[in-house]
């Protein structure tokens, strides 16, 4: 039998999703000089690494579902972030596009983003964050298996 002390000892899932809620915190934090939920900011960069892109697709990224990708790119819109296009391979398909405010913005949330990791992170050596990276690399690896 454990004892009270042994049983009280986080495990490492427990402890990892401490973590996660703690960079996700912070990550909240640096958004807000820019009225961003972290999902519009979430698909501001995945707009700008596929763009053009179509809506179907960033749905797919995102993991949501195609009908709730339009509020997302419905709100992009409306601040003037992203704009929608006819697909010129087909004319009926719209494709998206940052804007240059948008573009700004994104890479402005990107460095804001480094700054709070490097932060965050700072606790650890070197040696340290090179071995999380490469075993978080393996462990979502494996996990698209």
């Amino acid at each position: 039998m454990p004892s009270a002390d042994r049983r009280a000892d986080p495990t490492l899932g427990e402890l990892f999703l401490g973590a996660a809620r703690a960079v996700r915190r912070r990550w909240v934090a640096a958004l807000a000089p820019w009225d961003l939920p972290p999902h519009q900011a979430r698909a501001l960069r995945v707009v700008g690494d596929l763009e053009p892109v179509r809506p179907g697709v960033l749905a797919e990224r995102l993991h949501i579902a195609p009908r709730s990708v339009t509020d997302v790119v419905d709100a992009l819109d409306e601040r003037g972030l992203l704009t929608r296009e006819a697909d010129p391979s087909d004319r009926r398909a719209t494709v998206l596009r940052l804007t240059d405010e948008g573009w700004r913005i994104r890479r402005a949330i990107q460095s804001a983003r480094r700054d709070e990791a490097d932060e965050y992170f700072a606790v650890l050596s070197e040696e340290d964050r090179a071995t999380l990276l490469r075993i978080l690399h393996e462990l979502e690896e494996s996990s698209r298996d």
